[in-house]
């Protein structure tokens, strides 16, 4: 099985069962804003985290249509409230449709709330981050797991995770010893690595077994190594296949060397059987003569 097949069984064997929402597609309420007068403000950091956390949810969750993925976008979750939104980095939303796009996400309408929201941390947001936003998006908005990042590789890491148990408490996650959180809401494991080269501490998801999800970058990139692999593959098939003809014409050469030697020799017998038999033969008349 190649790697392509591999990644695409594992998408179906992990991939979490739910049932679909019971409520409709709603691109857009009236008197509900999908924009504010506050200009988006991110870092460089932020932005290398958001699109790349984005792309590889995008692309593992390609295969079912009732996923929606959400990005800065407005979490509307009371009806006829305006006051209750929220615009999270990234939120995940199943059983509801993929497409068509949303102008903001209405959970009434929709009949269902994100499973699992990812905030990136930045000075300006951190401590709502880590306190108020907890209570609000799994009490208030029923959201199954809620995770802060930071991603500026020279600010102290923090990867943290809550979730809602059993009785609808609100528990903090139990990192494992690299730091990393499994989510049981989306079935994926999350853990950092350090980029020193884009200064970004990029958080990452795998799925239960350990294999990374990777971005379109990354799957072009390995593509391009597995075709490299391949044409040099082929080459040594090819280079092979001309070493071998080529053995193959030197022992047919040897073997008509041979022949033509076999053949040689056979005629060079036979002219000396003749010349034996030709001088035997005079032999006898010299002896014929004599005798008379």
């Amino acid at each position: 099985m190649d790697a392509t097949n591999d990644f695409e069984f594992k998408q179906r064997k992990y991939m979490p069962v739910f049932p679909k929402a019971n409520g409709k597609t709603t691109v857009y309420i009236e008197g509900y804003p999908c924009e504010d007068d506050e200009p988006m403000s991110a870092t460089d950091f932020h932005g290398e985290q958001i699109s790349a956390l984005y792309e590889q949810f995008k692309r593992y969750f390609a295969i079912n249509e009732l996923v929606h993925i959400g990005i800065d976008s407005f979490i509307y979750y009371s009806e006829g409230d305006i006051t209750k939104c929220v615009a999270p980095d990234i939120h995940i939303v199943f059983g509801v449709a993929k497409y068509p796009l949303r102008r903001s996400f209405y959970t009434w309408a929709e009949g269902a709330a994100p499973v699992a929201i990812f905030e990136f941390l930045s000075d300006a947001t951190a401590r709502q981050d880590r306190n108020e936003k907890v209570g609000v998006y799994l009490n208030d908005i029923g959201v199954q797991e809620y995770f802060i990042h930071q991603p500026e590789l020279k600010k102290p890491a923090e990867f943290r995770g809550w979730r809602q148990d059993s009785s609808g408490g609100i528990v903090e996650m139990e990192p494992d010893p690299q730091g990393g959180l499994f989510s049981e809401a989306l079935n994926l494991y999350f853990r950092w690595e350090e980029q020193h080269h884009t200064h970004v501490r990029l958080l990452r998801p795998y799925l239960p077994d350990g294999t990374p999800i990777t971005t379109s970058l990354e799957e072009h990139h390995l593509r391009e190594a597995a075709q490299a692999r391949a044409e040099e593959e082929a080459q040594r098939r090819q280079d092979a296949e001309k070493l071998a003809a080529t053995e193959a014409q030197r022992r047919e050469a040897e073997a008509q060397r041979r022949q033509d030697a076999e053949k040689l020799a056979a005629t060079e017998a036979q002219r000396r059987k003749d010349a034996e038999a030709e001088l035997e033969k005079l032999r006898t008349q010299l002896a014929n003569l004599q005798r008379q």
